[in-house]
């Protein structure tokens, strides 16, 4: 999973900001994102506090770890499945 350029702090700031007033287009000038990728993370972190965000954080980082894991075991499964077929 890419590294993120903002912080979960950052990012929970900056929807701060739009909530109180600021226009996107400013808060998108000042941290130099794009209106798209500030909508994006407003749907992903929107209403959340910090450290509801830095929860989820972790919760994705293990959550690709797992999906790695399983997606090793099926390859060893299907080769050792397909050399216990050559042998019999």
């Amino acid at each position: 999973m890419r590294k993120s350029r903002f912080t979960d702090e950052q990012i929970i700031a900056m929807i701060r900001e739009h909530e109180s007033g600021v226009k996107t287009a400013d808060i998108c000038r000042k941290y130099g994102l794009s209106d798209a990728t500030f909508y994006k993370l407003k749907a992903k972190f929107g209403g959340m506090t910090v450290s509801d965000a830095q929860r989820l954080r972790t919760l994705e980082t293990e959550n690709s770890k797992l999906k790695r894991l399983l997606a090793e075991a099926m390859l060893d499964n299907a080769a050792l499945k397909d050399i216990a077929s050559k042998n019999f």
